[in-house]
């Protein structure tokens, strides 16, 4: 399929915006909310009607209260500055939107909110009811709750998967760098790339850093949450929070262009937010029904069963080669997919392995 070419205006006529804002943006070195630079951000989205805010920060927030110098490693204490940070983040959202005569809603969404049907059904109306009322949404992960198993990893992740489930027209990726640059931009030489059309454009470019000391982010988890937004026909813009004005109008930072089509949200988390519990290595026919004619997997078709793994989990489907293909919601647990391997489900009435609605091609 053939898309068309969209521009910037995208961002400036959108609709419908989701805007993502990170740690660094909002915080002091110390962890504590910088008010300033809250101020300046909600000054600059507050006249956009259709606007969604994902905003990080809420254990950054928490850490001066609860005497913390530094982010936590443990899960657990992890959850007790979200817990704290939250209500202060948004409570300072709060006052902010209300010098401009906005009101905002906290929604705190974790993964399950998005691969199951009803959850992300549920949220979805909850955002365009918000949305309906004029109220602007703050979103973030549900960090006081969310566990290893069940998180999305980073808000720029989460921001993705929002503007697909609101059905956004663009997205835009604020960051304390006003772009991505095909090297380190804090070396001589590095230049700002303006335009991503397809994944050539990204050949060359040394996308590197895990975040600051406060965050979880860095322009790795922005590069794959654009790649996630853009493949399901989402433009993003990049660029620094400082220039949001700027960046609302379609003005700087880096444009993302739609790759692919809109997809179903439980598909696009399968793609994009699933963690695979194993892999199924497929031979060569098997590859061609599950990538080129778009059929389920079927036991006869799979020579071996790795990693650990119950029904309903999702898994990657390999080649031979060991070349990620796909990924499916598998229907039978690892110790008894072994004994199944090369059957016919003709012959023994086995169901399928990974049906096709529950399978998507990378």
């Amino acid at each position: 399929m053939t898309i068309g070419r969209v521009t910037r205006d995208a961002v400036a006529d959108a609709q419908r915006l989701v805007v993502k804002v990170g740690s660094s943006s909002l915080t002091t070195a110390k962890g504590g909310l910088d008010g300033s630079r809250l101020d300046a951000l909600v000054d600059a989205l507050a006249a956009r009607p259709g606007i969604v805010l994902v905003s990080s920060g809420a254990i950054a927030a928490g850490l001066a209260p609860l005497g913390l110098s530094r982010r936590p490693r443990d899960l657990a204490t992890q959850q007790a500055a979200a817990s704290v940070g939250q209500a202060e983040l948004v409570h300072s959202y709060s006052l902010a939107f209300a010098r401009h005569g906005r009101t905002v809603g906290q929604v705190l969404l974790t993964a399950d909110d998005v691969v199951r049907r009803a959850h992300y059904r549920n949220a979805q109306t909850t955002l365009e009811r918000l949305l309906a009322l004029g109220v602007v949404p703050v979103v973030n992960e549900n960090d006081a709750v969310a566990t290893d198993e069940i998180r999305f990893g980073d808000n720029d992740r989460l921001a993705a998967l929002v503007a697909h489930l609101i059905r956004a027209d663009a997205l835009v990726l604020l960051s304390d760098v006003d772009g991505l640059y095909d090297g380190d931009p804090r070396r001589p030489g590095a230049s700002l790339v303006q335009e991503v059309r397809t994944a050539a454009d990204l050949a060359g470019v040394t996308v590197g850093g895990r975040g600051s000391a406060i965050g979880t982010g860095g322009m790795v988890s922005k590069v794959d949450a654009a790649r996630v937004a853009t493949a399901a026909g989402i433009p993003v813009l990049l660029g620094a929070a400082a220039s949001a004005s700027a960046l609302l109008k379609g003005v700087g930072g880096t444009w993302f262009e739609p790759t692919g089509s809109r997809m179903s949200a439980r598909l696009l988390w399968l793609a994009h937010a699933s963690t695979p519990r194993g892999q199924l290595v497929l031979d060569d026919g098997a590859v061609q029904a599950v990538c080129q004619r778009r059929l389920s997997l079927l036991p006869a078709g799979i020579t071996s069963v790795e990693g650990t793994f119950v029904a309903g989990d999702p898994v990657e489907l390999v080649s031979t080669a060991g070349v990620a293909v796909a990924r499916g919601l598998v229907a039978y647990d690892a110790t008894e997919l072994p004994a199944l391997l090369g059957r016919s489900t003709r012959e023994s009435g086995l169901r399928e392995v990974v049906h096709r609605d529950d399978l998507v091609v990378l």
